[in-house]
């Protein structure tokens, strides 16, 4: 089970913001807060992500192949989700929509891709069912 995902950041006040608003559409807010170290979530609630600046004291780098899910509680949320990204100064790697075939319960993947300000790349998802 995933407790937190931790991203790092060169610029921990700068990109906080992003994840401040992320946070807030879902219901959630900063949960610690440090000089170097930004956490959001719920201490009773699911996997939270946080936000750090290399403790090796590098430059932070974007993993490639790696990426954040953040489960929506429906469409409309991974589509608000989407939006907020994009206005915080996000950028777009794919539009809400559904993503391949129904399985055989009729429900299908639905999400937005996006990236961080520091180009970390995230996605909003739910399942929906006869999309």
């Amino acid at each position: 089970m995933i407790g937190y995902v931790t991203l790092g950041t060169n610029d921990l006040q700068s990109s906080a913001g992003f994840y401040d608003a992320i946070a807030k559409e879902m219901g959630v807010g900063r949960m610690m807060d440090f000089d170097t170290f930004i956490a959001w979530g719920a201490w009773d609630g699911g996997a939270g992500i946080a936000l750090t600046k290399p403790y090796d004291g590098k430059a932070a780098s974007v993993g490639n192949g790696t990426m954040v899910a953040l489960q929506a509680k429906d469409s409309e949320q991974v589509r608000r989700l989407h939006e907020i990204a994009l206005a915080n100064g996000g950028s777009d790697e794919g539009a809400p929509g559904p993503r391949g075939e129904p399985d055989a319960q009729g429900n299908t993947f639905y999400a937005a891709y996006f990236r961080d300000r520091e180009g970390n790349k995230l996605n909003a998802f739910c399942m929906v069912r006869d999309q």
